[in-house]
This record gives structure tokens, sequence and C-alpha cells, in this order.
């Protein structure tokens, strides 16, 4: 048995069910095994880079640079044990037939990632952070938050009312239903704007695997990359004794890290241990001891494994053009409904890594990703669209589960007295003023103890008219009103940001 290919696909299925988990459990109330920042605050490209753009110490840090310590030790584990996107991209390419003249690439395509990392770190060192563009872990929460589990939700819900009421099978199916309305259904999810063009993203990540073998690893992960350099010191090393250069290890190679039967790029290999079960003669291994001179990496795989004067050169100066555009950072005025307590627009854009997590957990569904409507920094990032649903006056879930501050830890007491915004009445559509009718829907909706929608008395021919007015003093922006507004296809009352 290939014991070691059986624990490594066995780590792989535990921590991408673990994501899973982390996620589909952050629901309304919060409750889980593990807090749902958790793996964020492992990953060294969202930790790092965050914190040189805010120029601060994010909380979770810590647990970032133990990664990177970590990777020193036993080489680029992380990306074939327990990156989620990783077990699916192995998922996707077990599905295509072995095609081993496609998996070799030349050393330029393998420093393209190299070339990413050093844009991400320049954009960073500007004061902006878009590392999210391209990170992993980002790319699957979205997947998860915004596609998965609102899909699997929906077929589970749809499947168990065509067998309650189309069957007529109840009794213990109804049971077995209401049971996980109130844990794996979670919260009813219905819509997310945009979600279909973050699924196409993810699974362009997922196909390329079936054409050639991890190619998003090896070329274009800026977090594969920060790992791989940190690999080419690792202590844990691949040796080879007595080779016969069958060089069956090199074809099944996914990452096209082995050259050759003895040598092989260490900062591109991922521990899958393929390799060692490929290997005729069982002469390979993965060790902490030295074993022979035949199997020390040669001076020139040593240069081939890393990065050259020339190609550092070439990169460092590629990056300070891609990145020159961003030097300078400004203030940008807030175009979109904010979640509360959101920071300042360009800080917000700037620390939000765009993981869905407080859009998942807002019970109303309310929190949106944002396409252009803040400008192409803002792409993703969440916005209130009370169209959809409205910021539950006691809520202050999104910004529990925000592992970068962007939206910032909130008692419910702080978090009933932050603004998102102010809401206008339309009087050329509201039915109490255009319509001389009785509509208080919105004041009788309003959270505000004070009731920030007051009620206007005048006496139109003999009869006293009941008008909504708002006082922007106490309107929080919450955005009830506007949900609840009878008046279609515009409301006839507003938030703006």
């Amino acid at each position: 048995m290939k014991k070691l290919v059986v624990l490594r696909r066995s780590s792989q299925a535990f921590f991408l069910l673990l994501f899973i988990y982390i996620l589909w459990s952050t629901t309304y109330p919060l409750e889980g095994l593990l807090p749902p920042e958790a793996f964020f605050k492992t990953n060294p490209s969202i930790m790092i880079f965050t914190s040189i753009s805010e120029r601060l110490l994010l909380p979770g840090l810590a647990f970032a640079l133990g990664m990177l310590a970590l990777t020193l030790v036993f080489g680029r584990f992380y990306c074939g044990w327990v990156c989620p996107l990783g077990t699916m991209i192995d998922i996707s390419g077990s599905l295509r037939r072995k095609r081993d003249n496609l998996k070799r690439l030349p050393r330029l395509y393998l420093n393209i990632k190299y070339l990413f990392l050093f844009v991400i770190l320049g954009f960073a060192a500007a004061g902006v952070q878009i590392a999210w563009i391209l990170d992993p872990m980002g790319i699957m929460a979205r997947f998860v938050s915004l596609n998965l589990i609102p899909t699997a939700t929906l077929l589970v819900e749809r499947s168990f009312i065509f067998l309650i009421r189309d069957l007529g099978l109840s009794g213990p199916v109804h049971d077995i239903y209401r049971a996980l309305r109130g844990s794996l259904l979670g919260v009813k999810v219905h819509y997310f704007d945009s979600s279909l063009l973050i699924f196409l993203f993810f699974a362009a990540v997922c196909v390329s695997a079936f054409f050639i073998s991890r190619i998003w690893c090896r070329t274009v992960c800026p977090l594969g990359a920060l790992y791989s350099y940190f690999a080419r010191f690792a202590l844990m090393r691949r040796e080879v004794e007595g080779c016969v250069d069958c060089l069956k290890c090199v074809s099944d190679c996914r990452m096209g890290a082995i050259t050759d039967g003895r040598n092989y790029l260490k900062g591109e290999c991922v521990l899958c241990m393929d390799c060692v079960y490929a290997c005729s003669v069982k002469s390979t291994m993965f060790t902490f001891r030295r074993q022979g001179r035949r199997s020390q990496v040669t001076a020139h795989e040593k240069e081939k494994s890393g990065l050259s004067r020339r190609d550092f050169l070439f990169l460092i100066v590629s990056s300070i053009f891609i990145t020159g555009a961003g030097w300078g950072k400004r203030t940008v005025k807030r175009k979109v409904i904010r979640p509360p307590g959101a920071l300042e627009e360009d800080m917000f854009t700037s620390r939000c890594i765009r993981c869905g997590n407080c859009m998942k957990v807002c019970p109303t569904n309310g929190l949106q990703p944002v396409m252009l409507q803040s400008g192409l920094e803002g792409i993703w990032t969440p916005q209130l669209v009370p169209e959809v649903g409205y910021c539950e006056y006691y809520c202050n879930l999104c910004g529990t589960v925000c592992p970068t501050g962007a939206i910032p830890r909130l008692t419910v007491e702080e978090k009933t007295s932050r603004k998102l915004g102010v809401a206008r009445v339309d009087r050329s559509t509201c039915i109490a003023w255009a319509l001389n009718q009785k509509c208080l829907v919105c004041e009788e909706h309003c959270p505000v103890p004070e009731k920030a929608i007051k009620i206007q008395e005048i006496n139109i021919g003999g009869e006293i008219v009941k008008r909504p007015v708002v006082v922007p003093e106490l309107c929080v922006g919450c955005g009830i009103c506007q949900t609840k507004c009878p008046v279609r296809p515009e409301r006839a009352i507003k938030v703006r940001p």
C-alpha cells in the first residue's frame, strides 16, 4: 500500500472538509468548531502583505510566520498536504489521461509566479493590498461561501420540499428536514450578485489542471511562490541512492520538479510522495539526513531551483513598472453602503481580502459583493444592498468573522450606534406623500428605539394625513425601511452611504 500517498490524500481530504465545514458553520447564531477566520490567519500571503500595506501588525501574523517556519523544516508541504484549492486542482487533474510531455515547463514559466509575488509586494509597499486577487485561500473561500453553500442549501431544501409536498412523505422526512434547517442548511441564502463570475474564476483555476498538471500552482500562485522560496532552504529533502535512470519519477511528478532521477527543484516539490512509489528500485526517500554524494543536488540544479541574478533583476524591474500606478494613496469617497464600522474607503478596500465570510454570515443576505460600483479597487468587497436585505440592528457577526479587521469587531451596543448611511423619502413616489394614503411601513419597522422615522400629521381638507419623515441625526442607515417599503419597482425610501 502506498502509505505516504494515502496519508497525503487523507490530509488533503481532512483540511478540505474542515475548510468547508468552518465556512458552512459560519452562520447565525455564530457556532462552530473553529473561528471562521482561522484558516486565513495562517496564510502568509494575506497576513504579511496586508500588514505591509496597512503599516500595522495584524492579529494572527504570528501564525502565518509559523507556517513559513514549518516550511523551512518540511519544505512546500502546505501546497501538497493542506491547501484546499490545491486539493481541488488535484481532483480536477486526476480526471485526465496522463500526458507526460505536458508536465515539464521551462524555467521562465516557473518564474512567472515570482513576478506576481513581486507585484503584490510592490503594491503593498504603496499601501494597496491586492494579494486577494490570486490568493488560493481567497479564491476557494469565495467559491465555497458564495457558490457551493447557497447552491447545496437550495438543492437540499428543494429536494425535501418535493418529498414532503409533492410526494406526500411526512413524519420522519419532515423531522429530518427540520433538524437540517437548524444545522446543515443554516441560514437560507437565495442570491449573491456576480456569483457566476466568481464561479467561473474558480472553475478556470481547477480546469487548467486538466490540461497541464498543477499549472496554477507552478506558474501563477503567489502563495506558492512564497512557499517555494522558503522551501529551497528546507531541512527535509529528497534523497536517491542506486538510481537506474528509468525516469519513471520524472514522468509521474505532478509539479515537474524532478529534472532527472537523482536531482529535483526543491522549491517546486510539494511532497506528494508519488516519486517514492514510482521508483522501480525503491531508492527514493524524503529524509532530514544526507545519504551520499550521488544524492546531492548539483550546483547546476541549485541554480535552476531558484532565481538567477538576471531573473531576479528582471522581476524587480518588471514589478516596479507594473506597480507604478499604485504609488500614492488617495482619499476615496464612499459610493456604496459598507458594513457597520467599516474602515475609511481607501483603507477598507486595501485591507479587505474578499474572503466572503461577512456576506456568508449575514442573516438577511443583505451583504453582496461589489462589482464596479466603487471602482476597480473595490471589486468583490462587501456592500449592503437594502433591495435584497437589511442590516439586522442587533447583529454584529460581520465584524466577528472578518480576518483582517476591515470590518472591526464591535459589541452589539457599539454596532447599533454606527452609521451606515442615511435614509431619504422620495415624496414623489411615497404612498403617504404622493397619494395621501395611509402607509407607515417604514416607521413601523425602524429599529432605532427613538425612531429615526417620525410621523408628521398634516390636515388636508379636514382629514388628518400621516406621513413619514426621516430624522438624519437618529438614522443609522440599516436599510430595513427600504427593504420593507411596498412601493415597486423603485422603493420610495432609500438609504444613501
